[in-house]
């Protein structure tokens, strides 16, 4: 017994003195944190989602303050208005930040995609994606089980029947957390400004892309043909659209619509499911599409 006691005498002892040792190096040591670094973290959208290429709002906001070199405007989620309370708060300058959005590069839904085997493993595209590459038979297609859903900070995704995500303009941010998870790079950031977008993300030849879905590019080029400003181009067997030259030559009507047989090519319309753009959305993107599409019938 009266070991038991002296053992918890000195154990008591031992324990007082280091919490006086580490009291006093925690006071010695301590560094001074610049107050303005809470202030900038205060103002940004803590959606943690690493847009700006620090791990999380508190690490931008001490890299902000404490280095010159980082700009005030790297907050996408925050866009204009963060970076502008940012840079005042940091006396530094910030160029004006593109609003952007989410875009699901691909309409191979449920319906429109064949599948090469049933997949029944853990619901995640990441899992899916070791499994040979994923159940659809297009290896580039969006594998549909909400990986991009379940990690976006904002929840701006959600998943439709047809089995493709649809992103919220309301809520979407463009931090680019979504396009980051997906294991087949289907989702990109757009800029609000864009015309148009291709809904597909297929690298096949045409008759392999369209046998593995109906929807996909074919590399036809019309499109390419069609279009007056060269604002489109064929890379590796895809349709790609430079938006930046769309805004630039004010184009109101996007004849790159007009004879893509697959409708790979679509107006930018937000809030849907890819490939579920109405024909009424069609003709405001491309009047001339009415006639074409008259003479057609």
């Amino acid at each position: 017994m009266e070991h038991a006691i002296i053992i918890v005498v000195i154990l008591t002892g031992l324990g007082a003195v280091f919490g006086l040792i580490l009291a006093y190096a925690n006071k010695k040591l301590a560094l001074e944190v610049n107050p303005l670094i809470h202030v900038v973290e205060d103002v940004l959208p803590k959606g943690q989602c690493g847009a700006c290429g620090f791990a999380g709002c508190m690490a931008y906001a001490e890299a902000v303050v404490t280095r010159p070199e980082v700009a005030p405007n790297l907050c996408i989620p925050g866009k204009d208005p963060v970076a502008k309370m940012v840079a005042e708060l940091t006396g530094k300058a910030a160029e004006a930040v593109e609003p952007r959005i989410a875009q699901v590069r691909c309409a191979g839904s449920n319906e429109k995609a064949t599948r090469g085997f049933k997949y029944a493993g853990v619901s995640d595209c990441v899992a899916a994606n070791l499994m040979f590459g994923g159940d659809k038979t297009c290896k580039y297609g969006c594998l549909g089980l909400g990986t991009c859903a379940s990690n976006c900070p904002f929840d701006a995704i959600s998943m439709s029947e047809a089995g493709l995500p649809v992103i919220d303009p309301e809520k979407c941010t463009g931090c680019g957390k979504c396009e980051t998870v997906c294991p087949k790079k289907v989702i990109a950031m757009m800029p609000l400004t864009a015309r148009v977008r291709v809904n597909c993300n297929s690298r096949d030849k045409g008759q392999v892309a369209r046998k593995a879905c109906s929807s996909a590019c074919i590399a036809c080029t019309l499109c390419v043909r069609e279009c007056p400003y060269q604002a489109v181009k064929v890379e590796n067997n895809l349709a790609v659209v430079d938006p930046s030259v769309c805004v630039a030559n004010n184009c109101t009507d996007a004849k790159c619509l007009a004879k893509c047989p697959t409708k790979a090519i679509r107006p930018a319309v937000l809030g849907i499911v890819p490939g579920a753009e109405d024909q009424a959305a069609v003709e405001r993107a491309c009047p001339s599409c009415i006639k074409t599409n008259t003479a057609a019938g």
